[in-house]
This record gives structure tokens, C-alpha cells and sequence, in this order.
């Protein structure tokens, strides 16, 4: 165990004063028109999951309202093409519970869902989410339990929209790089990094 460790409710609850009203009202078990024109305005979320061996947090991005409010309770996510490694999709297979966090360029508050999610074909769910011609090999129909808004401390403490947060690529390890180092130069990380951008550009949808 390691020291100083929490690992009961009784020490946690301690710690922490009572929730004011606020952060207990602003949730609900439904898509409200006022949570549904922020997800709709969203190009960008993260989706978690949890699996048998260990919980999942994955990047989902598209033009914003990619992420479809079907009816207040109900939301549609397709699945675009990534790298087929679908540990979010095997996480949902081993267990429902997911949660999604919106985010829109240059707003502090963002948008958390919590709910179940199941794995569809349904070829008219599919339909809905074709882009240039291109359908998702599978959508995710997600049962809404819980909605509320994140208070913008996070975003303003990180300064995540400030032109100075940004941060070079160049100054980081590249994709070959630290494909080439883990792989045992097995890779050929120049060439990985080489032919990325094409790959990407036409393997997007």
C-alpha cells in the first residue's frame, strides 16, 4: 500500500467540503436543448471506457455535431477509421459504461456525459454518418445517464486556448522516433515519419 494512501469514502469525504448547489443541479439525466447545442457545436471529445484488464480514454474528432443527439436520451458516435486496435470497442463488449467529455475551441466549460454504450450495425445508424462517401465500419448508440457542464477552472489554469500555450511539434519525439526506439528499429521511423501526412490525408474517413 502506498503510504499516506486514500481508501475509503469516510477519508476522501474528509478532505473535501460539501458540493454547493450549483454542481448538484447543473446535472441531469437527459439531454436538455442547452447541453444538446454545446455537444452539437463540439468537434472534438474524449470517450471512456472500461474493460477487463483496465480503464480507456480515446481521442473522437469530426466536423462539429459528429456526435448525433438522437432523442434526449440517446446519442449516436461513429466509429471513423484509426489504427484497428478498437481497445474502446472491446472495453464496451466486456462492459457498457462510458463516459464523454466535449470540448469546443475556445470555450473553458466543457460537456460530460456518462452512460452505457452498445456496438451497432444498424445499416440506417451507419447512413447517418457517411462523409465524403465514406461510412464507419460501426456506430456507437449511447444510452444517456448523467449530464452536466465542467466548470472552466481546468482550461483556464492550463491556458489551453492561449496562441503562447502552443507547443512545437519539432520539439517533441516524432511518431518514427518513438516507433523506431521501442520497436528495436524494427520500424524504419524516418520512413514512418516520411510518408505520414499522405497516409493521414487519405486514409481520414
Amino acid at each position: 500500500m502506498t503510504p499516506h494512501a486514500i481508501t475509503t469514502l469516510a477519508e476522501l469525504e474528509a478532505l473535501y467540503a460539501q458540493p454547493a448547489a450549483p454542481s448538484l443541479s447543473k446535472q441531469v439525466a437527459y439531454l436538455h436543448p442547452h447541453y444538446q447545442a454545446f455537444i452539437e457545436a463540439a468537434p472534438f471529445c474524449l470517450l471512456s471506457t472500461v474493460g477487463q484488464d483496465w480503464a480507456e480514454c480515446s481521442p473522437r474528432g469530426d466536423a462539429p455535431g459528429f456526435v448525433q443527439v438522437l432523442d434526449p436520451r440517446t446519442l449516436l458516435l461513429p466509429d471513423r477509421r484509426g489504427n484497428n486496435r478498437i481497445d474502446s470497442l472491446r472495453n464496451i463488449v466486456a462492459d457498457p459504461r462510458v463516459g464523454l467529455l466535449f470540448v469546443i475551441p475556445g470555450i473553458n466549460e466543457t460537456i460530460r456525459v456518462n452512460g452505457t454504450a452498445q456496438i451497432s450495425v444498424d445499416p440506417a445508424l451507419i447512413a447517418r454518418c457517411v462523409v465524403d462517401g465514406k461510412a464507419p465500419t460501426t456506430v456507437l448508440v449511447i444510452t444517456v445517464q448523467a449530464v452536466f457542464f465542467q466548470c472552466a477552472r481546468a482550461l483556464i489554469r492550463s491556458r489551453l486556448w492561449a496562441a503562447q500555450s502552443q507547443v512545437a511539434r519539432q520539439s517533441l519525439p516524432s511518431n518514427g522516433e518513438i516507433l523506431a526506439t521501442l520497436s528495436g528499429n524494427a520500424i524504419d521511423g524516418a520512413a514512418y515519419d516520411r510518408d505520414l501526412p499522405e497516409r493521414q490525408r487519405t486514409t481520414l474517413y
